[in-house]
């Protein structure tokens, strides 16, 4: 599954939650050796941000139930579909 729609407010989400600014400083290449551990919820955690992005509050409520593994391996999602729509937007 991937992300769809407005990864602003997926960002905002995460943002509000406290989960980016630690994620920025974790070493995302060990972190994400352990995805396939947690695969079941990140891909449950992804159709939850998908279908809630209409509506902030309700996803941050939704995002409460994850584990901060989980929520990591989505902000670090977040953050790598938010540079590569950057990186085509300025090739362009």
């Amino acid at each position: 599954m991937y992300l769809q729609g407005n990864l602003q407010v997926m960002f905002d989400a995460l943002y509000n939650m406290g989960i980016i600014d630690p994620v920025l400083e974790l070493d995302w290449t060990k972190e994400l050796e352990h995805i396939s551990d947690h695969m079941d919820q990140f891909i449950e955690v992804i159709g939850i941000v998908n279908s809630k992005q209409h509506n902030l509050e309700e996803m941050i409520i939704a995002l409460e139930n994850f584990d901060k593994k989980t929520l990591n391996f989505l902000a670090m999602e977040v953050a790598k579909e938010f540079a590569d729509f950057h990186s085509r937007e300025s090739l362009h």
